[in-house]
């Protein structure tokens, strides 16, 4: 049995690739670029894509005839995000970067943080200053997406232990509240044939009202919130926590 260090351990993005990024996650975004009326820019806009993993948004977004910059941490993730590109003939700037430290070489368009990849750092002054890096990276009135699975949506989500099956791979996941909800856990098992690979993830979950206030607080104006890609409420019929918002111009 192997255990990983959780989202800033590599193996975790390697040994749990295929569950956290199947085809149907690729077949997904690019649905959600066609049809989104959150996720549509100017022509030619130069999009940041921050934690972008091994390229679920970037490629199409590049393909579709975005100048594209896509910052991950984790090298496996970069190395990914390039074999695919490569793959595709598709041109895509990837840095691996910290969230918190990144410093563009130019200023974008756009900022995009998607599939709730924030609220990972063990201090949750660490997550604000992700987003004062997104808010810096912007030009003026340059625009921030942000996608998350919301405090609200998960309290009615968290239920007892999921099974995945990927072929002959099967995945148990089990999560629990922390700290009067200010973050989850969620224990992984992988088995693998004879392998068996556990991981424990915990991160920091966010309201509607706690994600404003944290924008507003990096210095983001005109924040909305919707409740999913198709730019609905949110509200009980929410599908996920999305905020827009801008750098003032």
């Amino acid at each position: 049995m192997t255990r990983t260090g959780g989202f800033q351990d590599d193996d975790f993005w390697t040994e749990f690739h295929d569950f956290l990024f199947s085809g149907q996650r690729y077949a997904q975004a690019e649905e959600l670029l066609d049809n989104s009326p959150l996720l549509r820019f100017p022509e030619g806009a130069r999009v940041l894509d921050m934690c972008c993993g091994p390229g679920v948004f970037a490629e199409p977004l590049a393909r579709r005839g975005y100048d594209v910059t896509g910052v991950d941490l984790s090298p496996a993730m970069i190395d990914r995000a390039r074999a695919r590109a490569a793959e595709t003939g598709t041109e895509v700037t990837y840095h691996r970067e910290d969230a918190r430290t990144y410093t563009p070489e130019k200023s974008f368009d756009v900022a995009l943080n998607l599939f709730t990849s924030f609220g990972y750092f063990e201090d949750p002054a660490d997550n604000a200053q992700v987003l004062r890096t997104l808010h810096g990276s912007l030009v003026p009135g340059g625009a921030l997406v942000l996608d998350l699975a919301g405090k609200e949506l998960l309290a009615r989500k968290v239920t007892p232990p999921k099974v995945v099956r990927k072929g002959e791979d099967l995945m148990v996941q089990t999560d629990s509240v922390l700290d009067d909800w200010a973050r989850l856990r969620s224990d992984w098992v992988l088995v693998r044939g004879d392998q068996v690979t556990r991981a424990t993830l915990v991160w920091f979950v966010y309201s509607a009202v706690e994600l404003r206030e944290m924008a507003t607080e990096a210095g983001f104006t005109d924040v909305e919130i919707f409740g999913g890609f198709d730019g609905r409420p949110y509200d009980e019929n929410a599908e996920r926590l999305i905020l827009r918002a801008r750098r003032a111009a």
